[in-house]
């Protein structure tokens, strides 16, 4: 078992290292930029997205984002991002859809820090908080976006039982993520069988994701040789999810399932 796997299926190891983690990766990375976390997505097929110069850079995250999106209307919604690391997501997102209200939350207050500091557009903040206990009030969202972050929760089932508890009736959750085999189970379950959500679209995403982690290797390579001290090289380069890694190898051969959800608060 790889450390990144060992990390993933034990529970309590898990919730030490990212709160080690998190923090200290913000830290060191947040001069150069590195405003997602995600592993990405591309399709070679598909239509290209229409980005803004600024938004080219980051073109294979942002599509993760538009991809788990879907056809979710955005514009005038009330928006809630789960875990929204360093902003880049909800930035662009924001920017782009003008949603009535667009909050981003992380329990890494580094990356709130540097959220508050370098994105700015109409009605988006960010702030400090647990993804297992959503510090606001039943109903207040009418959509939630979560991306490539429950992997890290200790109480997934818990999790989706409060983004169901703040979904306004007819909201919608949009969702990301990946699985070893030991967690499927329970991922797909809470889910699939939750009495308050009803399932809309799920779909394996393992082989867009491979090829959104390729088209980011080099610049994810480079930040961690330039960012980062050589003793913690392995893991930030499993962590980034570069060609070659433990979950770029994983990804490919199926071991971890990444997937893309999305569902509805009934009434």
């Amino acid at each position: 078992m790889g450390l990144i796997e060992e990390i993933l299926v034990r529970p309590k190891l898990r919730q030490k290292l990212w709160a080690w983690w998190y923090p200290f990766f913000t830290r060191r990375v947040r001069a150069q930029g590195i405003d997602f976390l995600n592993y990405a997505f591309h399709e070679d097929d598909a239509p290209p997205l229409v980005l803004a110069a600024a938004d080219e850079l980051n073109r294979p995250n942002i599509q993760l984002y538009e991809h788990a999106r879907g056809d979710v209307d955005l514009r005038g919604r009330r928006v809630l991002e789960v875990s929204c690391g360093h902003g880049g997501g909800a930035s662009y997102l924001a920017r782009t859809y003008q949603p009535a209200g667009y909050v981003g939350l992380d329990l890494n207050p580094e990356a709130i820090r540097h959220c508050q500091a370098r994105h700015q557009a109409s009605g988006l903040r960010f702030q400090v908080g647990d993804a297992q206990r959503l510090p606001f009030a039943d109903a207040s969202f009418d959509v939630v976006i979560n991306v490539e972050a429950s992997h890290c929760y200790p109480d997934f089932p818990g999790f989706v039982d409060e983004v169901a508890r703040v979904l306004a009736p007819g909201g919608r959750f949009c969702h990301a993520d990946l699985r070893y085999p030991n967690g499927l189970a329970e991922w797909m379950a809470a889910l699939t069988k939750h009495p308050r959500l009803r399932l809309d679209a799920l779909r394996l995403i393992n082989p867009e994701v491979i090829r959104g982690m390729e088209l980011n290797t080099p610049r994810y390579e480079a930040m961690v040789q330039q960012a980062l001290p050589r003793c913690v090289h392995g893991l930030a380069l499993d962590f980034a999810g570069v060609k070659g890694s433990r979950l770029y190898r994983d990804a490919v051969s199926g071991e971890m399932s990444y997937r893309s959800f999305r569902l509805t608060k009934l009434a």
